[in-house]
């Protein structure tokens, strides 16, 4: 039996243990989103110095990744609320405040989806740089140990330009197919070269490094974009308005051993953003067309 089978009898035996059982029986899908965000927790980071109207005595610093953050459940600004739209609830996301909400359950063996757009509002420390936020999947462990903000977690990048790139922090880390834009040829003082991914190349990458997506693949400004996200024993593929752009399999954690399961969070940082469409659903194997997409290493 090879290692893709085994895993594949594995999440058969596993899946129905993992999501909650008053799913929506309607393609078996689960709604994320209520008007008071019960199945989140908020975790604020530091707020920048020039946040205004938080309670006196707040901490705030020009450097956002130390110092003492807002902590749990404390949003005085409410960085995240609830609002309608079209008749329907959407997650608005502020942005003032590096911060995130994650699920209170953890998760494994799904297929998550939603819809997001951008908002106009920029804040520091990323005032003039790309919109930025991110979902983060099989979070575990302690809040705030990156940048006092965040768990240790696989990353579905979401920011202008790069929706669906990857990487890991604190920790965990994964395989793909991909290539090493050196240094001298385009410089990035993260990893001392850019990582792209590729299902065609035959060299094979391990690491939590920032990896470009094999397309570019966003809705114009103001539009909503499509996320999907499949995680499947120890693999993730991220999917961008109806396109693959990364396959990660050989999920690890920091110690080596197989990273399948975990809470799921959205960054706040320091750009508006609203989610909507937020559902879950249990999933076993992904679909053929997805399949025919990737190329497992072994």
């Amino acid at each position: 039996m090879s290692k893709h089978q085994a895993l594949k009898l594995f999440t058969l035996c596993s899946a129905i243990f993992i999501l909650p059982t008053h799913a929506n029986q309607q393609n078996n899908w689960h709604d994320l989103i209520d008007k008071n965000l019960s199945q989140f927790e908020f975790w604020g980071g530091v707020p920048h110095s020039t946040v205004k109207g938080l309670p006196k005595g707040t901490f705030q610093s020009d450097d956002v990744t130390k110092g003492t953050p807002l902590g749990l459940n404390n949003d005085p600004l409410n960085i995240f609320t609830v609002i309608e739209e079209d008749g329907q609830p959407v997650i608005k996301v502020t942005g003032q405040v590096y911060a995130g909400i994650n699920t209170l359950k953890h998760y494994g063996n799904y297929h998550l989806k939603f819809q997001f757009k951008w908002g106009m509002q920029r804040w520091e420390p990323r005032l003039t740089a790309k919109r930025d936020s991110g979902l983060l999947y099989h979070c575990t462990g302690e809040h705030g140990v990156f940048w006092n903000t965040w768990k240790a977690c696989l990353e579905y990048q979401i920011q202008e330009s790069d929706i669906g790139d990857y990487l890991g922090l604190k920790g965990p880390r994964g395989q793909y197919r991909g290539y090493l834009v050196e240094k001298d040829a385009k410089p990035d003082k993260r990893d001392n070269g850019l990582y792209y991914y590729d299902p065609n190349s035959d060299n094979i990458i391990t690491g939590a490094r920032y990896t470009n997506a094999y397309i570019e693949n966003d809705a114009p400004f103001g539009n909503w974009n499509t996320v999907e996200l499949y995680a499947i024993g120890d693999e993730a593929v991220h999917i961008v308005n109806g396109e693959v752009v990364m396959f990660v399999e050989n999920l690890q954690t920091k110690t080596g051993e197989p990273l399948t399961k975990g809470q799921i969070q959205f960054q706040s940082e320091a750009a508006e953003i609203y989610y909507r469409n937020m559902k879950i659903r249990s999933a076993t194997e992904f679909p053929a067309e997805v399949e025919a997409q990737i190329r497992r290493i072994n």
